[in-house]
């Protein structure tokens, strides 16, 4: 297979990492920090401008209608630039929705591509993986479903405009759009420092997504795998671009570090880890755009796995090959360590992801 990108998705990946170059420098991003807003809101904007936000949106909403691929291109940068805004969140939830939403709800997606609205979903029920059988449950009520039970931490929950939700219906695993409003969130803290709620529901009202054969569903777990080991290929991207920089420069005994074989050897295992689970994620990406989705789910549990085990073992490498400045939270790669450990978290850990790839098999 040939996994070089083509010419729309190499000018996506130019545009998406010179503006995130520009709007997510480090700077900016101490400066939001310290602002304590939930996320960037003149990043969204930009990305919005620059068409980012819609470009994997339908048409009708004013995007672009491009797929798995395309999101995968945006959300690696995202992820290399540890960009403070909810682009997976989003992402992945509009992309569902554009799959499996009905004319009018592909249509109400038109806030999101213009950066006036922020979209999530609830990919967990509490302490279960991803995927799992939903806690939730909806029932048909006079006006429409409503949806019961706990759902696990929700990204951006109290910012979003809606949220998808898997639900266990009489028939099967539906999909549901639910207000924040009508749910009760209890904030909780995430090691990115991005906002995150967990949610209770109690008869809250929610528009069905595709139908009750759980195959949106389905998809709202593929396009999360696919979203998640994106970002995380971008995160040990950019730390190993860091780190890359650090043993070039810094020098001691008169050498520079990377001139010492011990280092030379340590970086080329972040440089193999990285390209690993590169391959795994374009691989399954590409399969998930095609409608390969048993196909895709093997290679994205691949990426998984690479994600939770020998990406992260490769951040600490890159900790370690910076000494203690690799500690210090004033020095940039701590939000790329976080970052990653938060990611690996969501994919449940190295166990998790055995089991999931042994039941595949």
């Amino acid at each position: 297979m040939d996994f070089t990108l083509d010419e729309t998705q190499s000018e996506l990946r130019t545009l998406a990492g010179g503006l995130l170059g520009r709007e997510a420098a480090t700077e900016r991003i101490e400066a939001h920090e310290a602002g304590g807003a939930p996320y960037d809101a003149g990043l969204w904007r930009s990305l919005a401008q620059a068409g980012l936000l819609g470009a994997c949106l339908p048409e009708e909403a004013g995007g672009a209608g491009l797929g798995p691929v395309e999101a995968a291109v945006l959300l690696r940068e995202a992820g290399a630039h540890v960009a403070p805004a909810p682009l997976l969140a989003s992402l992945v939830a509009g992309l569902a929705v554009a799959r499996h939403g009905s004319p009018e709800q592909r249509a109400a997606l038109a806030p999101l591509a213009e950066g006036r609205a922020v979209l999530t979903a609830a990919l967990r029920g509490p302490g279960r993986d991803l995927g799992a059988a939903p806690v939730v449950t909806a029932r048909p009520g006079r006006d429409g479903w409503l949806l019961t039970g706990r759902a696990g931490t929700v990204p951006y929950a109290a910012q979003a405009s809606a949220i998808l939700i898997p639900a266990a219906t009489a028939d099967g695993v539906g999909l549901f759009l639910v207000a924040p409003g009508t749910a009760t969130l209890r904030p909780v803290r995430v090691s990115t420092g991005e906002p995150a709620a967990t949610l209770a529901l109690h008869d809250s009202p929610g528009e069905p997504v595709g139908g009750p054969d759980g195959r949106a569903a389905a998809d709202l777990r593929l396009l999360a795998l696919a979203g998640i080991v994106a970002v995380a290929s971008g995160v040990l991207a950019g730390a190993l671009a860091l780190t890359t920089e650090h043993i070039r420069n810094r020098r001691q005994f008169g050498r520079a570090l990377a001139e010492f074989q011990a280092v030379t050897v340590q970086i080329a295992d972040v440089y193999i880890a990285a390209r690993t689970l590169d391959v795994a994620m374009w691989s399954g990406v590409w399969r998930l755009a095609e409608g390969m989705d048993a196909e895709a789910d093997a290679d994205l549990s691949v990426a998984a796995l690479t994600v939770t085990d020998a990406a992260l073992a490769a951040l600490h490498t890159c900790q370690h090959l910076h000494g203690g400045i690799g500690l210090d939270v004033a020095y940039p790669l701590h939000r790329h360590f976080a970052w990653g450990k938060h990611h690996a978290h969501l994919l449940g850990g190295v166990e998790a992801r055995l089991d999931a790839i042994g039941a595949l098999l």
